[in-house]
């Protein structure tokens, strides 16, 4: 295990992570601090809970456009093989003919 010291609030917390985690651990520590200070005036506590609460709706929002995106995704394949078939037989039938 490695650790990591984050300053979140201009406060330093130590936490444990894989070898090898210690830069993603540290952003991921940054982004908190970065939504932390968006809402200052808070205690410790209430800063904490406002910054997990932005964090969670981003990665809401973010989900939702990810299944949105999927579902698109999945329709146009579809369609693209759909357009590939219909040109095969074109193709066939062009060849048989000659």
């Amino acid at each position: 295990m490695s650790d990591v010291t984050l300053q979140i609030g201009g406060r330093p917390y130590k936490v444990a992570c894989a070898p090898g985690e210690e830069e993603h651990v540290a952003q991921l520590g940054r982004l908190i601090d970065e939504k932390v200070r968006a809402t200052p005036g808070q205690s410790e506590a209430r800063g904490l809970l406002f910054a997990a609460l932005m964090l969670a709706d981003e990665l809401s929002e973010l989900r939702a456009q990810a299944a949105s995106t999927g579902t698109n995704f999945a329709q146009t394949l579809e369609s693209l093989a759909e357009r590939m078939e219909n040109l095969a037989a074109h193709l066939e039938d062009d060849g048989s003919s000659t």
